[in-house]
């Protein structure tokens, strides 16, 4: 089995397999006290837990919830998330991770096309009786902790994209109905311990984090990323398995080696990147910190119709590329006429489960399709061994002068100054060119003075000469959000109504 092949469509359960509505029960009467979630002090084993949501789930089903219902969660990372959407699941409900943050107009947007029957957030007021705090519901005991009859799962989470374009949908997936509670997570064996740093509104931090409890592990739940402190908490929890994003190797990267050194990270057996394309140079300075054997990447997308995998010691001997497609699935790169795309030769990337099934369903749009296979939107190539390389998104892609800049490419560029903390780089129109590259920069320390002059200095030792941003904007605001994503098109459209000029820091 493929190291992250388990996220395959499971139209009818295996003999193994056992209802996620169930799952915790498995766990929890064959030992009850094994450690399931840390947050903060607290500590819960899964006999505590199950028992915990079977009350829960009946106070969502006096509250109205109902078998096939949609729920939006709208809460911080912390104990609550993970309770409700596992009582969710006892009834048969599907749970649709929402960021507090989303600005009104979008939320509205998402909940015209999501119409869940409740939404939740950190104040509770739709659920009475229960008291919210991020180390848990508190619940009265007006209603039985006994094990409730099985209820069907049509669909075990829904997720939302489409904000950064003005066309919400929500992404509704097929994937998981049951578990393998002997299976292993990406790598990591049921029973590991693990830490979740990203925000589990986003897919993968979400789906990780819970399919790794269902195979039995315990998982410390920081809260939220910090450099210094997610050293910390591997050291202290003997972490064995991460996932990360570029932005947060980044920032723990840009630690001083000293404060690096001050944490035993010898625990630590699988450390993976996901989410967004990773520059060369920062994934080298990490297989040289780490090793080649505990670093893997994984590429793929919310619907989950398709990913490729690779370890470092692959990765060394194809630099830039995200791995050959997971068994189980098909992938094609596709040139504008839908005909394949030789060795190296740019396309568009198509992907799609072997099964009849593509493993997802959009509300509020439809999938883009060829010869059967899904397209999310990506540009890349394969080499001749059929390692695949990403270049960019094809919506982010800037055509300036009748060239082809991706965006992931400058910004890689950039982020490898030592002076920068992030980048983010748009195409805005110009008369001349069609549309100019255009670069934020987030600098590391603002008190620093970086010019727009050393940054062009860096990059001609980099990049070709249309590559090169025209004009750069120096900003304090964070680029992307807690899990690296980026509103590239907010940030062109705020941008394009005047012009930009070169604005070094004062």
């Amino acid at each position: 089995m493929s190291i992250a092949s388990q996220f395959t469509p499971a139209s009818a359960s295996a003999a193994t397999h056992v209802p996620l509505g169930r799952i915790l029960a498995h766990h929890g009467q064959r030992e009850p006290n094994r450690p399931m979630l840390t947050f903060g002090d607290r500590t819960i084993g899964f006999g505590e837990f199950d028992v915990e949501t079977n009350r829960l789930a009946r106070i969502l089903t006096a509250a109205g919830v109902r078998q096939g219902d949609f729920v939006a969660l709208m809460l911080p990372n912390g104990v609550p998330m993970f309770q409700l959407a596992f009582a969710l699941w006892k009834i048969g409900a599907t749970p649709a991770p929402l960021s507090q943050k989303m600005p009104a107009a979008e939320l509205r947007a998402i909940l015209d096309v999501l119409a869940p029957r409740m939404v939740i957030d950190a104040a509770g007021g739709c659920l009475p009786g229960v008291a919210f705090g991020d180390q848990g519901l508190i619940l009265g005991d007006a209603h039985s902790a006994d094990p409730l009859p099985d209820a069907p799962l049509e669909y075990w989470k829904a997720s939302t994209s489409g904000g950064s374009t003005g066309r919400p949908k929500v992404i509704v997936s097929h994937l998981v109905r049951s578990w393998d509670p002997s299976s292993a997570v990406f790598g990591a064996e049921p029973g590991s311990r693990v830490i979740n740093v990203g925000p589990l509104y986003h897919n993968a931090p979400f789906n990780l984090a819970v399919c790794h409890m269902f195979s039995g592990s315990h998982v410390v739940e920081a809260g939220g990323f910090e450099p210094e402190r997610t050293l910390a908490l591997i050291d202290a929890h003997r972490v064995q398995w991460i996932n990360l994003v570029p932005t947060m190797m980044h920032r723990i990267w840009r630690l001083p080696a000293e404060t690096r050194g001050r944490y035993h990270l010898s625990s630590l057996r699988h450390v993976w990147h996901m989410a967004s394309m990773c520059p060369q140079w920062l994934k080298e300075a990490w297989i040289q910190w780490l090793g080649p054997d505990r670093i893997f990447e994984s590429y793929g997308g919310s619907e989950g119709n398709g990913g490729t995998t690779i370890d470092g010691n692959e990765w060394l001997a194809h630099k830039g590329s995200v791995g050959r497609c997971n068994p189980g699935y098909r992938m094609a790169v596709l040139d504008e006429n839908g005909q394949p795309c030789g060795p190296g030769e740019a396309g568009e990337i198509f992907m799609a489960p072997a099964s009849d099934d593509p493993g997802f369903h959009y509300i509020g749009a439809e999938p883009t399709t060829r010869s059967g296979l899904i397209s999310l939107g990506d540009f890349g190539y394969v080499d001749a061994e059929g390692y695949l390389y990403l270049l960019d998104r094809r919506k982010d892609m800037i055509i300036t002068g009748g060239a082809n800049v991706y965006p992931a490419e400058v910004e890689g560029a950039l982020d490898e100054h030592p002076d920068v903390a992030s980048s983010l780089v748009v195409g805005l129109p110009d008369p001349d060119w069609g549309h100019r590259v255009h670069a934020l920069i987030q600098p590391s320390t603002p008190s620093k003075s970086l010019s727009v002059e050393a940054l062009r200095d860096h990059l001609r030792e980099r990049l070709a000469s249309f590559k090169i941003p025209k004009t750069f904007e120096f900003v304090d605001e964070p680029l992307r959000d807690e899990a690296g994503k980026a509103r590239r098109s907010m940030f062109a459209e705020s941008r394009a109504a005047q012009a930009a000029p070169d604005r070094p820091l004062p």
